[in-house]
């Protein structure tokens, strides 16, 4: 995440690796793994479009790791049934 790293912790909470390409790879550990290409960047060199996905994932489902509050909704059961809230 480079120069983002602070913000990216702080904002998102997930590890995370970023490349000059445009790809986002971030975890939940025992839970997902996200992977997304993108090549659009910031200023910073990462990916425009990954880095809000990733914010929104985040904060919709409760992923980040310092988040210590319930989540509204429940991961497992969006990936096994799909809801539509997110077409990739």
């Amino acid at each position: 995440m480079y120069d983002a790293s602070g913000e990216w912790a702080y904002r998102v909470g997930m590890p995370a690796k970023s490349g000059v390409g445009g790809g986002i790879l971030a975890v939940v550990p025992g839970k997902l793994g996200i992977g997304i290409f993108s090549p659009p960047l910031d200023p910073k060199g990462n990916s425009i479009r990954g880095v809000k996905v990733c914010e929104d994932l985040s904060q919709d489902f409760g992923l980040h790791l310092f988040n210590v509050a319930k989540s509204d909704r429940n991961l497992e059961e969006w990936i096994a049934g799909g809801d539509g809230l997110h077409d990739f």
